[in-house]
């Protein structure tokens, strides 16, 4: 995953990248946010609940940093060629979302099968761009 401190993020969703998704059309804006580009991959699948929870702490622990408590979650199936079925990664995605907001988090997750359009402003600090693979 890819951890962005974002002064703004701004998405639209574009098309269609899994078939049998519902039809959405959403455009959305937030602000001061930890940005979560992530992947689950096949291997996660065996250690979802491992896996589930190392990404939860990564992104408080990187929300911390910026003392935010939003969150927005975003699929980009490009940070491996290793790919979890949609059906795997939907349900640790729920896991994530679940147990962020148990913590408070106000948490955005953009459309799940979608290609999207999207605009982020990154902070310039060195933790503002944090890759974190386990």
């Amino acid at each position: 995953m890819i951890l962005f401190y974002a002064h703004s993020f701004y998405y639209r969703t574009w098309e269609k990248s899994l078939p049998h998704v519902e039809d959405i059309k959403r455009e959305e804006e937030v602000k001061n946010a930890t940005v979560v580009f992530f992947q689950f991959e096949e291997k996660d699948v065996q250690n979802s609940s491992s896996v589930v929870k190392k990404t939860v702490k990564n992104i408080k622990w990187h929300a911390g940093k910026f003392s935010t408590r939003s969150v927005v979650l975003h699929s980009f199936n490009h940070l491996s060629t290793s790919k979890a079925s949609p059906e795997d990664a939907l349900a640790m995605l729920d896991s994530v979302v679940e147990r962020l907001d148990r913590g408070g988090y106000n948490i955005t997750v953009t459309p799940f099968g979608y290609f999207h359009e999207f605009k982020i402003h990154v902070g310039g600090e060195s933790l503002a761009k944090v890759y974190k693979e386990f």
